[in-house]
């Protein structure tokens, strides 16, 4: 049988790993603990108790794996530092609680990322969603890429979903799941909380998935993360100018605004293309760094 790349990398893997494990027939100091589960959880100022033993084992299931998924959870905590002073900012202004954070995290790690149903952005919102809702999703401009614009229009469904079904966190679920989906079985299995459903393994995961993030962000030394201060990449800083016309050439554009194109795109991912349209004089925020632009 012929050794691939794949198979040697994990027979070197394993020779590491038994390394580890013994050393002249004696165990090694390397340990992983399993972690302490809170006695109570609180999401957007609701609590829940952990004593029913599916609760408990739900929430410790997402504490580990998050835990143990290191590079990925500094990355998230990274990422935090850097964008969370902005969404917190319009989570205030629109009167939504702060913990909404936590869900745009886990849906994308606040990364530009597009899921297999094509949701897109840092709050995955979906095309027809998102027109529904007054964002502009062209071949042009997506305006699901614009912090900004997404995270209002997230909270203005979350507000929504908080008036129909009673609770942030059956509004935080719903997110996953549909309002209407959320309701047909609260309906069905005569319940009225998130917490006493029985519901399928990605929703069933979902807010757990969120209050597991929350507890490392919010305390990551408890969970073995440390990261220095200069480690953790900046909060982004820009200004903003206003645009009611055509832009028939951004890397021009962006020359005269005292940036590079990358830059540009960088800080405004929703242009997708060299150029903007703009054929309706529609009024534009283009985000520029503070320190640069004429």
């Amino acid at each position: 049988m012929a050794v691939t790349g794949a198979s040697l990398g994990l027979f070197a893997f394993n020779q590491i790993n038994t390394s580890a494990f013994i050393h002249y027939g004696e165990p090694s100091n390397y340990k992983i603990h399993a972690l302490n589960v809170p006695h109570e959880v609180v999401f957007a100022g609701e609590t829940m108790q952990l004593e029913e033993a599916d609760l408990r084992e739900r929430m410790d299931k997402e504490l580990l794996v998050n835990t143990y998924w290191q590079s990925n959870t500094i990355l998230m905590i990274k990422r935090a530092n850097k964008f969370f002073p902005q969404i917190e900012k319009i989570l205030k202004e629109e009167g939504v609680p702060d913990d909404f954070k936590y869900l745009a995290l886990i849906e994308s790690g606040l990364e530009n990322v597009t899921s297999s149903a094509g949701a897109k952005g840092f709050w995955q919102i979906l095309r027809t969603t998102g027109r529904e809702l007054g964002l502009e999703v062209n071949s042009n401009v997506d305006e699901r890429y614009n912090v900004e614009l997404a995270t209002r229009t997230a909270c203005a469904y979350l507000k929504k979903a908080k008036e129909r079904l009673g609770t942030w966190t059956l509004a935080a679920a719903s997110y996953n799941r549909g309002m209407a989906g959320i309701q047909r079985l609260l309906d069905k299995q005569q319940v009225d909380n998130y917490y006493d459903l029985l519901l399928g393994t990605e929703t069933k995961r979902y807010i757990f998935r969120i209050l597991a993030v929350k507890e490392i962000v919010e305390a990551p030394q408890r969970y073995g993360f440390f990261i220095d201060e200069a480690q953790m990449y900046a909060p982004l800083e820009y200004k903003t100018v206003k645009v009611d016309t055509a832009i028939t050439n951004i890397a021009r554009f962006s020359k005269q605004m005292g940036v590079n194109y990358k830059t540009m795109k960088l800080y405004n991912p929703w242009l997708l293309q060299n150029h903007l349209n703009n054929k309706s004089r529609k009024l534009y925020h283009i985000a520029l760094p503070t320190e640069t632009g004429p």
